[in-house]
């Protein structure tokens, strides 16, 4: 379909096209009504009306390939609330701004919502947006090829994005090859283990049970597909209280930071599921949950700033000598994650 704006027409994909049409490079896209149109104050205040919020390089990269994730994904209000965000920060390019809130208008344009612009917390928007995100990853028809299109991405596109909305898709199929050809394809097959937990979630909402025995970073896993979190809360509990910790000591340095860490932490998990490392978190000790929050923390620093102060954060947590060894395993299992190679597959749930 078209949407236009100022008498100019953008190409909206029917989504039956996804897996026909080229990748949209979301972060390098040029609107044709970019050159020389004002940003409306809604989509971006004013200076003295911006939050004193600056980010890092580094945080602003992640931010955009959030983005460019959510809008592939067809998560235009998470996407809508995240540009919001970014409008609000102080100190980027002037050309950073004009792109987001063009972005902004189109979508709210193309994609309107009912409600207020900034309230997506009640059950009713959340259900409404589950439902609206169900619509648009199921076609109204599924024939044989639709069904074979999306299972052979799965198992063979090079893209770590595109296999990751494949499995959103194949959880709303309804076809008797899908489940036994993702099992195969899962226990079989050298994956890449972000793929390989979005698969284990997709096996999981589609009501598939019983154990699945894989490799995950190197090490021989037997896991209850029943099992699989969907969500951060689904994680046991010293799993949450790890992330919380790490929220409320980096909350008074940079307000950004609590986002940044938790979304690190939801991305280490997903590649160590399942391994002798992330069982070492289900300890509920103090201890463990310190060792595991002072870890996220030296990571999160060295991923946002290219450095930071280990004395400093052992202190913080509390790691005394005796738990110097715990800590520094933890510290090794996250260097792991970051070695492998994050979502960017070269190029996320």
């Amino acid at each position: 379909m078209l949407a236009r704006k100022g008498g100019a027409s953008i190409r909206v994909f029917h989504r039956a096209a996804w897996y026909n049409e080229p990748t949209t490079d979301w972060r390098n896209i040029r609107f044709p009504w970019q050159g020389g149109a004002n940003i409306t104050d809604k989509n971006e205040p004013r200076d003295d009306s911006r939050d004193n919020v600056y980010l890092f390089p580094k945080m602003l990269d992640h931010y955009q390939i959030q983005l460019t994730r959510m809008l592939e994904a067809e998560q235009y209000s998470d996407a809508k609330q995240l540009i919001r965000f970014l409008l609000q920060c102080r100190g980027e390019d002037a050309r950073h701004y004009e792109e987001w809130g063009n972005l902004l208008s189109w979508l709210e344009m193309a994609f309107p919502d009912d409600g207020s612009p900034l309230d997506y917390s009640s059950p009713a928007d959340q259900e409404e947006e589950a439902d609206l995100r169900r619509a648009a990853l199921k076609p109204a028809e599924q024939d044989e090829a639709y069904v074979k299109q999306v299972l052979y991405i799965i198992q063979n596109h090079p893209s770590i994005d595109q296999q990751m909305l494949a499995l959103e898709r194949a959880v709303h199929l309804d076809h008797p090859d899908v489940d036994p050809t993702i099992i195969q394809w899962l226990t079989a097959a050298s994956v890449h283990p972000v793929v390989q937990f979005k698969a284990l979630q997709c096996l999981r909402r589609r009501d598939v049970t019983g154990k699945l025995a894989m490799e995950r970073l190197d090490e021989d896993a037997e896991l209850d597909i029943e099992m699989t979190p969907l969500a951060l809360e689904d994680f046991p509990i010293p799993i949450i209280q790890t992330v919380e910790r790490v929220e409320s000591m980096t909350e008074s340095d940079d307000p950004t930071l609590p986002h940044f860490a938790r979304e690190l932490w939801k991305e280490c998990l997903q590649f160590l599921y399942g391994t002798s490392a992330y069982n070492r978190m289900l300890d509920d000790e103090e201890e463990t949950i310190d060792c595991w929050a002072a870890a996220l923390h030296l990571t999160l620093l060295i991923t946002v700033y290219g450095s930071a102060e280990d004395d400093a954060i052992r202190d913080t947590y509390g790691i005394s000598e005796p738990l110097r060894f715990r800590y520094e395993q933890a510290c090794r299992s996250l260097r792991q994650v970051a070695g492998f190679g994050r979502f960017e597959d070269s190029p996320e749930s």
